[in-house]
């Protein structure tokens, strides 16, 4: 067996433990907050205010939004893809929305129903707590989960609830892991330590400082057999909505972790091996900072495409509002079939396969399928910003 590796108390203890006959090592992690407490040196002091101050520009823009609901339809579902590619996924943006309209993905099915069960894990997330059903407690993490899992790979593994045996990452065994949490029996406690910890007990902490310690406190105690990245990732959105920080869920921090997966998952360690929770704040707040900025540039980008495609629909003459009303459509949904369309917009078909003919001559349109019946368009010059960072 190996040796147990040098840690610090600040974050908790490498033991060795027993399962059977077996032996390992595994952490046990102290309640947050950290003990000595974080030192925020005039850096780390400035780098937060940075990312609250890109949260405020970020949280602004969304009052400039024509219907915001359009947006959030979109970058729920991007951050759904990210954060499964995380987990090893192949499917990209196009693929989920292309599914969503029974259009066959050129990539395993399994990989698609992970990002729409994370879809429905989120949205019954911050529609509890938007609607005060739960607040944010392990009870609605569990509840995430058992949505997270409801289909596909890991539904075997105990959804919605917390594991019952041991679990480790890396290697094909607790004795030669990368990494072995706490044993089973640990994780109703360390699971009600960090609720209460969520909720300022025993002490108040910054909404961002508070997201950052409670991400890495849930992934070392891994309290789900499966799904324990993916939960984790949407515990960070849930407090920045449930503390009003955001009004809409629109940061979302999984491309900046997917694009910096090694030094993502060495931070995580690095806080149990040397209690370096300074570290790991550094990066997260860094990572708050670059998405607040390439979030808010995306959605601008997008204002502007929308407009500009408008006016030129304008300029199209005779037809020009049953295109318009098409195009509204294809922004909401990115994706258009006629006959859906049709229904959606209360409209015969034969206008609005016109409309669709002169959308995709202008460019704003584009056909995926190939084929000459059961046409499918995306918009595409939407879809080509939407999946950036998603390419596999």
């Amino acid at each position: 067996m190996t040796a147990t590796p040098q840690t610090s108390s600040r974050a908790g203890q490498f033991r060795r433990a027993q399962d059977g006959a077996a032996e390992y090592v595994a952490f046990f992690p102290a309640s947050l907050p950290p003990d000595p407490p974080l030192s925020l040196d005039v850096e780390l002091h400035q780098l937060h205010d940075q990312a609250n101050q890109a949260l405020g520009r970020l949280d602004g823009i969304t009052l400039l939004l024509p219907d915001p609901s359009q947006f959030l339809y979109t970058f729920i579902r991007k951050e759904a893809v990210l954060s499964s590619q995380i987990e090893g996924t192949m499917s990209s943006l196009s693929d989920l929305l292309l599914f969503e309209n029974e259009v066959s993905p050129g990539v395993p099915v399994e990989d698609i129903e992970e990002a729409v069960n994370y879809i429905a894990a989120m949205n019954h997330g911050i529609n509890a707590l938007e609607s005060g059903t739960l607040p944010l407690c392990n009870r609605l993490l569990r509840e995430v989960h058992a949505r997270l899992l409801r289909s596909g790979r890991g539904s075997d593994k105990t959804p919605g609830e917390f594991r019952r045996s041991q679990n480790w990452l890396g290697g094909t065994r607790p004795g030669n892991a990368r990494y072995v949490p706490p044993p089973w029996p640990e994780v109703e406690p360390a699971m009600a330590a960090l609720e209460r910890f969520l909720h300022d007990d025993p002490s108040p902490s910054p909404v961002l400082i508070k997201a950052a310690l409670a991400h890495v406190q849930f992934e070392t105690i891994h309290p789900f057999l499966d799904g324990n990245g993916r939960v984790g990732r949407l515990l960070m959105t849930l407090l920045l909505v449930d503390r009003g920080v955001l009004r809409r869920p629109l940061l979302y921090l999984s491309l900046y972790l997917k694009r910096n997966r090694d030094a993502y998952y060495e931070h995580l360690q690095g806080v149990r091996t040397d209690g370096a929770w300074e570290d790991w704040l550094r990066f997260f707040l860094e990572g708050v900072v670059e998405v607040a900025a390439s979030t808010a540039d995306t959605t601008r980008r997008i204002v502007e495409m929308i407009e500009r495609d408008r006016q030129r629909i304008h300029g199209l003459g005779r037809g020009a509002a049953t295109a318009l009303r098409v195009h509204d459509l294809a922004v909401r949904r990115v994706v258009v079939k006629a006959p859906t369309a049709a229904r959606q917009l209360s409209l015969s078909e034969p206008p609005v396969y016109g409309a669709i003919s002169r959308l995709e001559e202008a460019g704003i349109l584009r056909e995926v399928t190939g084929k000459s019946r059961g046409k499918t368009y995306v918009y595409g010059e939407y879809m080509d910003i939407l999946n950036e960072g998603t390419e596999i």
